[in-house]
């Protein structure tokens, strides 16, 4: 029996590829809306980013996001996905103080 090949995505703000599971998505819908995707299954075309914050940052200046979904994305939208990246992290370093 052969086993799954687990689908990976490169961030865009460090490069480095991880599985798909593990990025944040911002989709570009057919309409040309534009919006963030947690689940990786909304039509359309994605980029991807780690959940840490200083890729994010990085893949923000660059407007990489804007180069990789060949659109406008609303700062509005941006900031979004910066609060939500900030909530994750914080998130993650309680869970890893509380098991120590």
């Amino acid at each position: 029996m052969q086993k799954r090949k687990i689908p990976e995505r490169r961030c865009s703000g460090c490069g480095a590829s991880f599985p798909k599971k593990q990025l944040i998505r911002v989709v570009r819908a057919p309409d040309g809306t534009v919006s963030l995707d947690f689940t990786g299954r909304k039509a359309g075309r994605g980029a991807y980013v780690c959940p840490r914050l200083d890729c994010f940052v990085r893949a923000r200046k660059a407007q990489r996001f804007q180069r990789s979904l060949e659109a406008e994305i609303p700062e509005e939208l941006m900031d979004v996905l910066e609060a939500e990246i900030r909530l994750m992290e914080t998130e993650a370093a309680e869970d890893g103080s509380a098991a120590r």
